[in-house]
């Protein structure tokens, strides 16, 4: 199943919940917020992906990120909400 790394601290991220759950898209959520394990998780993933050179260089977090089953890792939601409504 596709992982959601987010916050409820997030707007983006409560956002982004709110309308895959709408779209009826399946994830795991993992609040990065409620533990370190969580955190470790996420920070893994982004201190070893391409695809989050742009967020860092940025200053940003990269929240709401998805990892989705065949690898691929999204950064917000605008492209998963387009595919689920094909």
């Amino acid at each position: 199943m596709m992982k959601f790394y987010g916050t409820m601290v997030c707007r983006d991220c409560l956002e982004a919940r709110e309308a895959l759950n709408a779209a009826g898209v399946l994830f795991d959520y993992i609040d990065i917020s409620v533990s370190t394990g969580n955190m470790k998780e996420f920070l893994h993933l982004r201190d070893t992906r391409k695809e989050f050179d742009a967020v860092k260089k940025a200053g940003a977090i990269g929240i709401p990120c998805f990892l989705k089953d065949d690898g691929a890792v999204v950064i917000g939601a605008a492209a998963l909400l387009k595919e689920a409504r094909g």
